[in-house]
């Protein structure tokens, strides 16, 4: 082959060479700042702002209790004796003075007509020493003696009766009867106990709160009351009683309210959530609900100071139409982004629209 031929890839070679050579020496080379891109600035972001307020709340106040009769008792004798007579029926609604037992008084009767006997004498025999003693024909203490074997005999009499009247046992106020522990023909000793009776209408509820809440709990609260045995209805109440001692122990009041009850759906002893609300309990700082960003488990906001918005975590409170309570991160005075907050990232510049800032 001719040396003309051969030159030209001789050149080929060396001009391809050369440039893998400046590729490599290129790309350990670091590179030019002069030629490097700058990136335009991020231009500030418009939003509208307002003011954390702080404002005097009613407090929603949880707790539990008891249901109570408004009135109960269990019916014991006050003698023994043998049940005679059942005067009613197991439930059912009772009046007051009405007769729900009867023990034997056989022997009782017979003892108030011999003391009746015994003061029909003993009368006679005071008109007759009365009579000659106005006569001077008796001594005063015939008279003294005839005078207080007749107040022995009256009362005597008047034992007889009352221990008459304690062989009936009758309801000492309206209600409604339990079930009974006794039936006709048993034998009952004084203090046995023989059925149980409550006044339902109204019904209590007692329920003991923190100390704190001492200084805001009164008299005329309204309440509400749930029970598990009418799940999603609610029962209205009166607070009217509060214990003037705390328990030493567990430093809670003693509170007790009053429900009407006249279907008689709430029965004594069943469990009572309550729900109360405190007038005025405590004081609270508030920002618009749309401020409000939900990220993950945390609640944050854009707080702006120095044109500038920061993204700071809060513990949000209670929720109210419109506004949502600010526990904890923001201090009142302080402003947020109330709109325009979706676009913005933390420390970002902002704008604010003045239709949108609310005057101090």
């Amino acid at each position: 082959m001719g040396r003309t031929k051969i030159l030209p890839y001789v050149l080929l070679i060396v001009v391809l060479g050369g440039l893998g050579a400046w590729r490599l020496f290129q790309s350990g080379k670091p590179p030019d700042p002069a030629l490097a891109a700058t990136p335009a600035a991020k231009p500030p972001a418009g939003v509208k702002i307002a003011q954390v307020w702080r404002e005097s709340i009613d407090e929603d106040l949880l707790a539990v209790g008891t249901l109570l009769a408004d009135e109960s008792v269990v019916l014991r004798p006050e003698v023994a004796g043998r049940i005679e007579a059942i005067r009613f029926t197991e439930g059912a609604r009772v009046r007051a003075g009405e007769p729900l037992f009867e023990l034997n008084a056989a022997e009782n009767r017979a003892m108030l007509a011999q003391m009746e006997a015994q003061q029909l004498l003993d009368r006679q025999n005071f008109e007759r020493v009365k009579e000659m003693r106005q006569k001077n024909l008796a001594s005063a203490q015939q008279y003294d003696e005839v005078l207080a074997k007749l107040k022995y005999s009256n009362a005597s009499v008047e034992r007889e009766r009352i221990r008459l009247e304690k062989m009936i046992i009758r309801a000492p106020f309206s209600g409604v009867l339990g079930l009974r522990q006794v039936a006709v023909g048993d034998y009952v000793t004084e203090g046995q106990a023989l059925v149980n009776l409550e006044a339902l209408n109204p019904i209590k509820l007692d329920f003991k709160l923190p100390e704190k809440y001492a200084a805001s709990i009164r008299t005329g609260l309204p309440l509400t009351v749930g029970v598990e045995a009418y799940p999603g209805r609610a029962f209205a109440g009166v607070v009217y009683a509060l214990d003037p001692r705390l328990d030493e122990a567990t430093r809670t009041l003693k509170v007790r309210a009053r429900l009407p009850n006249d279907p008689l759906l709430l029965r004594p002893g069943m469990f009572a959530k309550i729900r109360m609300g405190l007038k005025g309990t405590r004081d609270a700082l508030f920002v618009p609900e749309q401020s409000l960003l939900l990220k993950g488990s945390g609640a944050f906001v854009y707080k702006v100071y120095d044109d500038r918005a920061a993204l700071t975590a809060v513990t949000a409170g209670v929720r109210r139409k419109g506004s949502v309570e600010v526990i904890a991160g923001l201090a009142a005075g302080d402003w947020v982004v109330t709109d325009g907050q979706t676009k913005l990232r933390d420390g970002d510049r902002v704008i604010v629209s003045e239709s949108g800032r609310p005057k101090p």
